[in-house]
C-alpha cells in the first residue's frame, strides 16, 4: 500500500473570517432569535385566554393621575335669583318643541361642572304648562325651567320666596314633584305637607355631611297651607338649626329678606343673620332685593365663624335696571381634613339681552332678544350690543366695592377659579 502524502490531500481550511463581518452576523443571528421569542409568547399569552377577553393597556402615569379625585377640598358655588319674565319664556318657546332655557347658559355651563355642589335659587314658580306659563307679577314657568336648572348642573336648590304663593297649592306640588324626578342633593323652601316641611334636608359630599335649610321673612301673597312655604318664625327656625347643628358638618341656610333693589343691608337683616349665627349657621345665603349686597364674617355665640352673603342678587332673569343684571356668582372652598370652611369669593356675571333704542323707550318688553349669561371679564362686546350705557370695568368697580364694604372677598376677573 501506497502511503497517502498528506501534503497533497483536496481538503483547504478556510481563511479566518473578518472581526466586522462576525459582528454582523451575530446580529443579525439575536435579531431573529429575539423575534421569534417575541412570537411565541404572544401565542402562549394568546392560547390562554378565551376569545372574548382582551389585554387591558397599562396606564400611563397622566392616566393615572387624572382618575384620583381630590378629596381633600369641597368646591361649591351660588346662585342668586333665576327669575322666569315673559321675555324669557318668550324668547326659550321653541314652536311645537316646549322650551329651551339651557341654551342661554352656555358661557357658564364649564363654570358648574368644576364645583361639587351648585346652589341656585328658584326665585319663581315652576309648575308646568298645566297652570298657565305667565311672568311678572304672578308667575309659572313651565317644567322645563326646572330641567334645564339641573341640565345646567344646579344640585342644591332654595325653591321657597315671596312668590312661591302667587297661584295656589297645586304648583307647588307640582314643581317639587318634577325636582323629585332630577336626582338632585337637596330641596328645601316650599312642601307639601307638615311632615316634609319639619324635616331638615341633609347631603353628603365626600364624606362630610351638609344641612340645607330655608326661610322667607316675606311672601307676596298668604301661604295656601301652612305648610306651603317656610316662614321665618322662631318656632320652624330654631328647632331646625339645633337639629342641623348636632347633625350636619356643614350648615347652609338661604334666605329671602332685604329691601328690593338696595345694596345696603337692613337692619332686619343684620339682626336676622346674627340669630343664624348664633344658632350655628356655617353660611348664609341672602336674595330678595335683586342687587348685589356687601359680605360679612359674623362671629356666632359659640365662637363660630358664619359668612354672610347678604343679597346674590339675580341669575337668569330680563330685568331692566344693569344692577340686576350684573352680579356674582359666590364660591366656596371648603376644607375636608379639617372640616373647615377656608375660602370664599365672588365671580362675576352679566346677564345680556338685546333690544332696540326705540324699543326700549316704549318699554316693549316682549321685543328683546338674545339672551345669555356669561363672566362679566368676558362681556365687553356683548354691553356694547346692548342698552346699557357701562363698562366691563365700572361694574367690576362697583362690585369690588359692594361686595368688599365688611370683609375682603377675591372678585375674580378670569377663568382662575
Amino acid at each position: 500500500m501506497v502511503e497517502q502524502d498528506q501534503t497533497t490531500s483536496s481538503f483547504v481550511a478556510p481563511e479566518p473570517m473578518p472581526k466586522k463581518s462576525r459582528k454582523k452576523l451575530f446580529i443579525i443571528i439575536a435579531a431573529v432569535a429575539l423575534g421569534l421569542l417575541t412570537i411565541f409568547g404572544i401565542i402562549f399569552v394568546l392560547a390562554g385566554k378565551d376569545n372574548n377577553d382582551f389585554i387591558e393597556p397599562i396606564a400611563t402615569v397622566s392616566e393615572s393621575q387624572e382618575s384620583i379625585e381630590d378629596t381633600n377640598t369641597i368646591r361649591m358655588l351660588a346662585t342668586g335669583d333665576w327669575i322666569a319674565h315673559d321675555a324669557i319664556n318668550k324668547y326659550a318657546k321653541i314652536t311645537g318643541e316646549g322650551y329651551d332655557y339651557l341654551s342661554m347658559t352656555t358661557d357658564m355651563q364649564a363654570y358648574f361642572k368644576e364645583n361639587d355642589i351648585n346652589f341656585c335659587n328658584q326665585a319663581t314658580l315652576a309648575g308646568g304648562e298645566q297652570f298657565g306659563v305667565t311672568g311678572y307679577p304672578i308667575f309659572n314657568a313651565p317644567l322645563e325651567w326646572i330641567r334645564d336648572m339641573k341640565g345646567l348642573g344646579c344640585d342644591i336648590i332654595n325653591t321657597g320666596t315671596n312668590h312661591t304663593n302667587d297661584i295656589s297649592q297645586a304648583p307647588i306640588t307640582a314643581q317639587l314633584n318634577e325636582w323629585d324626578k332630577q336626582n338632585v342633593l337637596a330641596v328645601a323652601g316650599s312642601n307639601r305637607s307638615t311632615e316634609e316641611q319639619n324635616r331638615v334636608r341633609y347631603f353628603e359630599v365626600k364624606g362630610i355631611k351638609f344641612a340645607l335649610l330655608s326661610y322667607s321673612t316675606y311672601s307676596n301673597a298668604p301661604n295656601p297651607n301652612p305648610y306651603s312655604l317656610n316662614r321665618f318664625t322662631d318656632e320652624l327656625v330654631v328647632p331646625q338649626m339645633q337639629e342641623a347643628t348636632m347633625q350636619a358638618d356643614v350648615v347652609i341656610v338661604s334666605m329671602r329678606w332685604g329691601t328690593e333693589y338696595s345694596p345696603s343691608i337692613n337692619a332686619a337683616q343684620d339682626k336676622h343673620a346674627q340669630k343664624l349665627s348664633d344658632l350655628g349657621a356655617d353660611i348664609v345665603l341672602g336674595h330678595g332685593p335683586h342687587v348685589l349686597e356687601p359680605v360679612k364674617r359674623l362671629t356666632g355665640a359659640s365662637g363660630n365663624e358664619t359668612v354672610v352673603w347678604y343679597s346674590l342678587g339675580n341669575f337668569l332673569n330680563a330685568q331692566l335696571e344693569t344692577e340686576a343684571l350684573t352680579g356674582c356668582v359666590a364660591t366656596f372652598t371648603y376644607d375636608v381634613p379639617n372640616k373647615k370652611l377656608v375660602d370664599s369669593a365672588c365671580m362675576p356675571f352679566y346677564q345680556h339681552y338685546e333690544w332696540t333704542a326705540e324699543d326700549k323707550a316704549a318699554e316693549r318688553l316682549l321685543t328683546r332678544s338674545n339672551f345669555r349669561i356669561m363672566p362679566l371679564y368676558k362681556a365687553d362686546e356683548w354691553l356694547k350690543k346692548s342698552q346699557f350705557d357701562t363698562t366691563v370695568k365700572a361694574q367690576m368697580e362697583r362690585i369690588r366695592a359692594i361686595v368688599n364694604t365688611y370683609t375682603e372677598i377675591l372678585v375674580l376677573d378670569s377663568d382662575a377659579l
